[in-house]
């Protein structure tokens, strides 16, 4: 069994994972109702880590839980050692109950309302203590094993005040925080610091106006994409100092192989697909302008027509402004779950942005990255366990191939 699935990916997605499960739940003193695969994240041939949403009976009575699961090719790293190890066959399995993360130390505070209260008094963040029943918390986003966010919303006399809370990896804590001062020190309006804490918790308070993201169904233009290049000129020249982080173009093969891994029947066209991105993209430099490297609908606020805020700064650093427009095009193409009129407005958008990011950029270059990025989200619905995932990853794959055919 190991020596045909070396990275643990047919382990976890199978119903042979549930006496795993079991096992674990019974070390911890309970026992296993019920469970469902939640999330997946494969990383062929290297590693691949699950969650699953289980019922467990424990003596105090019945809970839903969230159990965790990473396998890799030779074994437990040590990081895994944080959490349980488990024998399967001849397979060692790290196993966890959420939160105790074995790579996110700060999630067993920040998941709870008295460990958040805890974290806003230590650090001052509100003018007077808080006490754990005036904070209420939401799961905005968890990578098993990467990073969280978690919406903190505190209930004041003065009204609630939110705030949003990065859970990371120890190894990118200070670098993510040093992004988010380097832009506010220079106006470009990153969420401000509220608090960082030595177990990896970056507090950010929230950004004034509305998610770009909401805001693409509006009647009317929520910006112009020459504002959506203004942001990204006014980051500091400082940025291109940074690390570079690799382009979406770089994976495009990786990504490709994930998806044929999930969808086999989509191998020819993703074959073509890729082939034409990395030949049409041939020798093009690296680039050393500042770049946001994850810009989407989802990472901007606007308000009256502005840009007012600019979410997930951790992955600026130096590289080609295409990419950034390209990743704003990307995601524009790839909404999913639209009504008829809500995408009508989105295509609206799109033809007016893209002219103009035409003239910024190389247009075939635009459309070759945008559908580089395009293959990567393809791995979502299937990651994220979407009830329709086959359905939606060849809609995804639609629009790459569709971007493609407009350059050749």
């Amino acid at each position: 069994m190991e020596r045909d699935d070396p990275d643990g990916s047919r382990l976890l997605t199978s119903r042979d994972v549930g006496d795993l499960l079991s096992a674990a739940v019974e070390h911890s003193g309970g026992q296993l109702v019920d469970w469902r695969m939640e999330h997946v994240d494969a990383n062929p041939q290297h590693s691949t880590t699950a969650t699953y949403n289980a019922t467990v009976q424990w003596p105090f009575g019945r809970r839903e839980e969230l159990l965790g699961v990473s396998a890799r090719v030779g074994g437990p790293a040590p990081s895994d050692e944080r959490a349980e190890i488990f024998a399967a066959g001849s397979r060692q399995l790290a196993v966890w109950i959420y939160p105790k993360d074995p790579d996110l130390p700060g999630l067993v505070r920040a998941a709870y309302p008295a460990g958040m209260a805890e974290v806003l008094n230590e650090h001052r963040v509100l003018p007077s203590p808080v006490r754990p029943e005036q904070v209420a918390l939401e799961m905005i986003a968890y990578r098993p094993r990467r990073r969280a966010v978690l919406r903190a919303t505190v209930t004041t006399p003065g009204g609630p005040v939110t705030f949003y809370v990065k859970v990371l990896r120890r190894q990118l804590f200070a670098e993510v925080e040093r992004r988010h001062l380097m832009l506010l020190e220079v106006g470009v309006p990153a969420p401000p610091v509220a608090a960082s804490t030595s177990d990896h918790l970056l507090v950010l308070r929230e950004l004034s106006g509305r998610p770009l993201a909401k805001a693409i169904f509006d009647p009317h233009p929520p910006t112009s994409a020459e504002r959506l290049i203004g942001v990204l000129d006014a980051m500091p020249a400082a940025v291109s100092q940074l690390q570079r982080r690799p382009p979406w173009t770089d994976s495009v093969q990786h990504y490709t192989v994930m998806v044929q891994r999930a969808m086999p029947g989509e191998q020819r066209r993703l074959d073509w697909i890729t082939a034409e991105i990395q030949s049409g993209l041939a020798g093009t430099a690296p680039g050393d302008e500042p770049t946001h490297g994850d810009f989407h609908e989802g990472q901007v606020h606007v308000d009256g027509g502005r840009v007012v805020g600019v979410l997930d700064v951790d992955t600026i650093g130096p590289g080609r402004r295409v990419d950034d427009l390209a990743c704003m095009v990307a995601h524009l193409s790839t909404v999913q779950r639209m009504n008829t009129e809500q995408a009508a407005r989105v295509r609206a958008l799109l033809a007016g942005w893209v002219p103009v990011f035409d003239t910024r950029v190389d247009p075939t270059e635009l459309r070759l990255r945008a559908a580089a990025v395009i293959i990567s989200l393809a791995t979502g619905p299937y990651r994220s366990q979407e009830p329709h995932w086959e359905r939606e990853t060849s809609f995804i794959i639609d629009a790459a191939e569709a971007l493609v055919r407009q350059v050749r």
